[in-house]
């Protein structure tokens, strides 16, 4: 096990590489088990969720070869094998595994997903969408039991906006017989890229990115080459933490559309933003004004990005509230700004900052992906060193982290933890 150490005040200049993104990644890499002939997929992430897919993908007799950031997966000697535990655990988004394989071999078994602990994320949309489907669902022994003699289209509506049922419904409806309609659905970015995928491949999708999707069922899909979009949630946290740090900083391969919440609210508290066809530049200011943010589905601005511009505000003059109506328990990473001086505190959904304070480096820890990159965010600020532990959680979406932010002159790097600290670190 590694921890991060961060060494603060250094300013940030130059320019970084945003990557695929990570939300898309996960949900192309189950879709290609879709298809009956091999499925290239380009610019993937170098981050641990998309090795873990591919191992799986593997144990279900896919074929995975993988050459610079460029995926090959040979899904035509694939089975529909069981899927209970081991992998399945460690990431939120092995649910995409259960869409497409019941779309494939209208049987699955899968283990309830892992992931970040934000509180309830439940799966109750996903389920209902199969069973509108003709699929019969049932946990058995805390695995995820699909079965369906024929998968036949249906009107399904979703109570809750949610990205994952929208994609997993979408996977499990393009080779059923007939036509799906998904009302309410999300609209997301990730969604089109994954449409975009299933349409090269010979499915029948309109409406993807609107909240209605209309899917006609095909008997078959074949292999394409497919491009991944930028990741949005790469890029608007490399401004965050531009804006916290940088002179000068120019963010290449991003889609601005995607991330105008941030580049309002960036501006809104004083941080000078350009924009281009696919590329950001940012020029960080000291004088920062206190600003409140709320999540909201896409288009609205991302829960995401909340745990690392909570950091971000610490420098801002005045009071900040950050409210999350998407997730009730992304607040982990409040206790450990606290630990590095940050005048913040929680009331119920909403964090409310006081500004501006100096940050200290201090020992933490990431309980999740993005409270990494907070922890992240406000190492580069503090006063002196910052040690951040929990890395696994941060290598699941952010790639090469350490060079890229070298890259830019922070003074940040890895180290091997001890023995001693290992057994701290899991008692903790």
């Amino acid at each position: 096990m590694e921890k991060l150490k961060i060494e603060g005040g250094h300013k940030l200049k130059g320019e970084v590489r945003i990557s695929g993104a990570k939300n898309s990644a996960v949900a192309l890499i189950p879709a290609t088990i879709l298809a009956e002939s091999p499925v290239t997929i380009e610019g993937l992430p170098d981050i641990s969720d998309v090795a873990i897919l591919s191992s799986l993908i593997e144990e279900i007799g896919g074929s995975v070869s993988m050459d610079a950031h460029e995926l090959k997966i040979n899904p035509e000697k694939m089975i529909s094998m069981p899927l209970p535990n081991g992998k399945v655990k460690r990431l939120r988004a092995s649910y995409y595994l259960m869409g497409a394989m019941l779309g494939r071999f209208k049987k699955a078994v899968v283990g309830l997903p892992g992931g970040c602990h934000l509180g309830p994320r439940p799966i109750d949309q996903h389920i209902k969408g199969f069973e509108a489907l003709g699929a019969k669902v049932t946990n058995e022994q805390g695995a995820i039991y699909l079965r369906a003699e024929e998968l036949k289209g249906a009107r399904i509506y979703l109570d809750v906006v949610s990205v994952g049922a929208t994609i997993n419904i979408m996977l499990a409806a393009v080779r059923a017989k007939g036509r799906t309609v998904i009302e309410n659905a999300a609209k997301e970015p990730e969604i089109i890229d994954v449409a975009t995928l299933l349409t090269s491949m010979g499915a029948r999708i309109k409406g993807a990115g609107t909240d209605v999707i209309r899917i006609d069922g095909v008997d078959h899909l074949s292999g394409c080459r497919h491009s991944i979009i930028p990741d949005r949630i790469e890029a608007g946290t490399y401004m965050i933490m531009a804006a916290s740090m940088g002179e000068e900083v120019l963010i290449d391969n991003v889609i601005p559309k995607h991330i105008e919440p941030l580049i309002a609210k960036l501006r809104e508290i004083g941080v000078e933003v350009q924009t281009n066809d696919d590329q950001v530049l940012i020029r960080g200011k000291e004088n920062l004004k206190a600003a409140d943010i709320k999540t909201l589905v896409h288009p609205g601005f991302p829960t995401d990005l909340q745990q690392p511009i909570t950091a971000l505000l610490t420098k801002a003059e005045g009071t900040s509230m950050v409210t999350d109506t998407i997730y009730s328990a992304r607040f982990k990473h409040i206790d450990e700004l606290r630990r590095m001086n940050a005048s913040v505190k929680v009331e119920g959904r909403s964090a409310i900052i006081n500004g501006p304070t100096e940050l200290q480096g201090a020992k933490v820890k990431a309980s999740d992906l993005r409270a990494g990159a907070a922890l992240v965010t406000a190492g580069l600020m503090a006063k002196g060193i910052t040690e951040i532990t929990g890395l696994e959680h941060i290598d699941r979406g952010y790639s090469h982290l350490v060079d890229k932010l070298s890259g830019l002159g922070a003074v940040i790097w890895r180290e091997r933890m001890t023995e001693q600290e290992i057994e701290q670190f899991q008692n903790s």
